[in-house]
């Protein structure tokens, strides 16, 4: 019995991965942010909850799906050759298995629980990562991460939608944060597993237009993101108190940014790639906490 158990508890920890727990709460994180600044005030716990649920199932399928198509590609690389769908440990038909459910109770959740509009824009996002990303994009042109990074901006969106029933212009600019977030935070994970992505085939930056070209991208792409988070504050969404916390954030993203063009290091852009994940946690954080302190 105990090595049945051990073996189920390594069965379903392999499923858990192929779902990228770590991205997708990212992805949920600001998909929250998005329902709490929708509302003038708490919004209501219902939509909260189950918008949490529904859009975690659906990332968490979208996710799977993009493990299955890159299985090949994933056992050619370091970071990636041990998921269950690169090893050969969980099978194709167990894999769409796993996504179908996943992503059919979330659909449900979402259509019944919060509200129709949620459930299409939150299975438009699974299509454009699982499908138009995954299936045509990233495999077709070294700016993939630009053209198909809308997808993965899309979460604020689905949070203000789930309490609101609408997309406002507010919602929009979170979207547009990620959207050039990305690919600056993409292209120095990147940068430091170039022999990964060269093995793959797979035409990232680095690899098609080499480290120079891409480092000089980085560096632009970081100092439009410093005037995207001011864009918050400046359509009085927030107040000063967001601003100065857009300031220093972005200010030190710009200063890895600037740092990795001068002299690289796998180092640097590893820093770099850490630091992006907390910059986004930390930008969203300060809205929902500015917020607040303009409500009381």
């Amino acid at each position: 019995m105990t090595t049945l158990s051990a073996s189920q508890s390594g069965l379903l920890r392999q499923y858990l991965v192929l779902t990228k727990p770590r991205v997708t709460q990212l992805a949920v994180f600001c998909a929250v942010i998005g329902m709490f600044l929708a509302s003038p005030g708490l919004p209501d716990l219902q939509p909260v909850l189950a918008g949490t649920v529904g859009i975690w199932l659906l990332a968490a399928a979208a996710f799977a799906v993009n493990c299955l198509i890159e299985q090949e590609i994933d056992a050619k690389m370091l970071r990636t050759a041990r998921r269950a769908t690169a090893r050969g440990t969980i099978s194709n038909t167990q894999v769409l298995a796993l996504s179908g459910l996943l992503g059919g109770a979330g659909m449900l959740v979402l259509y019944h629980f919060v509200n129709p509009l949620t459930m299409w824009l939150t299975f438009a996002t699974f299509v454009g990562y699982a499908v138009i990303y995954t299936v045509i994009l990233k495999p077709l042109t070294p700016q993939n991460i630009v053209i198909g990074g809308l997808s993965g901006a899309m979460p604020p969106a689905l949070g203000w939608a789930a309490v609101a029933n609408s997309v406002p212009a507010e919602a929009w600019l979170l979207v547009l944060i990620i959207f050039i977030w990305t690919p600056p935070h993409f292209w120095a994970l990147a940068l430091y597993r170039n022999n990964d992505y060269a093995k793959s085939g797979l035409p990232m930056l680095p690899v098609t237009h080499g480290k120079q070209f891409t480092r000089l991208h980085i560096l632009l792409y970081s100092l439009v993101l410093f005037a995207a988070t001011l864009l918050p504050y400046m359509v009085r969404m927030s107040g000063l108190l967001y601003l100065a916390c857009a300031v220093v954030l972005s200010g030190m993203f710009v200063r890895y940014a600037w740092k990795l063009y001068k002299v690289y290091s796998d180092e640097l852009a590893r820093q770099l790639f850490r630091f992006s994940i907390l910059y986004l946690a930390l930008i969203f954080g300060a809205l929902l906490i500015d917020h607040w302190v303009n409500l009381l």
